[in-house]
């Protein structure tokens, strides 16, 4: 059933959804605004009860019914549950989680797209942030990435713009979801356009780089959903091409990469023009205390669910390589552990600079190996360019620097190699991240030099809870040693005659 089989065409009635697989209408939260703000406090921040909401439009936020099924679950099963899966949750009248699809209650519109999809069950944090999300209250969700959080608030945010009074000419969004990088924005995109096609939702992708001509043809038109980085939205709002006061539900999405970029100002600034009993969903790979202030700030009364260990810690399918080295032998470091691994698959390179990173492809390139390189100066039409080649593995090397350690999801990338050691342990764990995903295995190699020995420590303890081996030179240095002749702990090299990758075609 579309969105426009069940709603009157009348702009200012909201669609009924009690015949839609147990979404009826907001009981508890959303069918006020009072109703719903009263509900709102997060440690002393100003509930938005308090704020002026005159003039603005009751609108429905609360969609959740829990089925039979759910309900029979016992506090020891949700437990077990919990635990088997690693789920850690927080806050009042926290939500038992579902263990398959047909137990969200979705609308069969929703239904069809997971089930074309090929899913199979839910990923932990969809099994817990449903039920959250669908509830209309505020949620923290930790998880890494790759664990399915773009589904995890993208199919509430279906639902969410299918209750809600039609747009009106001028008006902008229902749902704004904040991306730190362009890549990570386009692929939010695809996944909103693949699972709002069949209530003809649109959805746009706001970023810089490209002209802003379709962009804002998209805004002008009217779109439901926009997923954008925040500088150009900016832009845009200040030219008067879109506004911000339609929007009821607001994610932020890897908001510590946001904040690690420099965004916080940006964020406030569009935050503050967004109306404060808003649903606001609040997404994070790691909880350090910026983001947890942040979150302080914008969010009321919310849950919080984390997956896994709040420590931070490497998948445990990614097998890793730390080489001790010293910076002059690097590049032919790199040439032998192409020349050992170099078989058609995906490799990823990592390096700290734009000029690094050039420098680095520009050598490989002359010495035969095919390789391209991404970082932030590329154009947009370059860096889709070079994405496409590596996704079709037409150039099965690809070096990058930290704009793709997180929100690049590249299937089939078999190795990770840094070159250069990254600025903190959370940006090692998410480059390393980029293999071993969906279930898939994956190897990662570090050059780790003197210069870093600062980062020994945690290095080891993140090697150690992934079951991974501690050179000897490594756990020296992890004790305060000056490092020993650089260079022997090394790759093997089995000399397998892939000679520097000159016969490539």
């Amino acid at each position: 059933m579309s969105r426009y089989d069940g709603r009157s065409t009348d702009p200012s009635s909201y669609r009924d959804r009690r015949n839609d697989s147990g979404f009826g209408g907001a009981s508890g939260y959303g069918n006020s605004v009072r109703s719903s703000s009263s509900k709102r406090e997060y440690d002393g921040a100003e509930s938005p009860r308090k704020l002026d909401l005159d003039g603005l439009t009751p609108f429905e936020k609360n969609f959740y019914v829990e089925p039979p099924s759910v309900a029979a679950m016992s506090e020891r099963e949700v437990e077990e549950y919990r635990q088997q899966r690693e789920i850690t949750v927080e806050g009042r009248d926290v939500p038992k989680p579902v263990k398959n699809f047909r137990d969200v209650g979705f609308p069969d519109y929703v239904m069809q797209e997971i089930a074309k999809a090929g899913f199979v069950e839910p990923t932990p944090i969809q099994a817990q942030g449903w039920p959250m999300a669908l509830r209309g209250r505020d949620l923290i969700g930790i998880a890494e990435t790759g664990s399915g959080k773009t589904l995890a608030y993208l199919l509430p945010a279906i639902v969410h713009v299918n209750a809600q009074p039609f747009l009106a000419p001028g008006d902008g969004p229902i749902v704004l979801v904040l991306a730190p990088t362009r890549e990570l924005a386009v692929q939010i995109q695809q996944e909103a356009t693949k699972f709002g096609a069949s209530s003809r939702i649109k959805s746009t992708c706001i970023y810089g780089g490209v002209p802003k001509g379709p962009q804002i043809r998209d805004l002008q038109k009217g779109v439901e959903i926009v997923i954008a980085t925040p500088g150009r939205l900016i832009d845009m709002l200040e030219s008067h091409n879109t506004n911000l006061r339609r929007v009821t539900y607001l994610v932020l999405d890897e908001a510590d990469r946001m904040l690690d970029m420099g965004f916080e100002p940006q964020i406030r600034k569009l935050v503050s023009q967004i109306r404060p009993d808003r649903q606001t969903l609040y997404w994070s790979a790691t909880w350090p205390k910026e983001v947890e202030q942040l979150a302080r700030q914008f969010l009321y009364n919310p849950y919080k669910v984390t997956i896994g260990s709040p420590d931070l810690k490497a998948n445990h399918a990614i097998r890793q390589h730390v080489d001790i080295i010293s910076e002059s032998q690097k590049y032919n470091k790199l040439v032998k552990l192409l020349e050992d691994i170099m078989d058609g698959s995906r490799i990823l390179i990592f390096m700290d600079t734009k000029k690094g990173c050039d420098q680095i492809t520009r050598q490989l390139r002359m010495d035969g190996w095919p390789a391209l390189s991404i970082h932030g100066d590329k154009s947009q039409a370059e860096r889709d360019w070079v994405l496409s080649e590596f996704k079709a593995g037409k150039s099965p090397i690809m070096t990058a620097t930290d704009v793709a350690a997180r929100g690049l999801d590249v299937k089939d990338v078999k190795y990770v190699i840094n070159y250069d050691f990254p600025g903190s342990l959370e940006d090692y764990v998410h480059r390393i991240g980029r293999t071993g995903r969906a279930g898939a295995k994956g190897t990662a190699y570090t050059f780790f030099t003197a210069a870093n020995a600062r980062f020994a420590k945690e290095l080891i303890t993140i090697l150690e809870e992934a079951g991974q081996k501690v050179s000897p030179e490594l756990a020296a240095m992890g004790r305060g040693a000056p490092p020993s002749s650089a260079g022997h702990g090394g790759f093997r090299e089995r000399g397998r005659g892939y000679s520097g990758g000159r016969h490539w075609s």
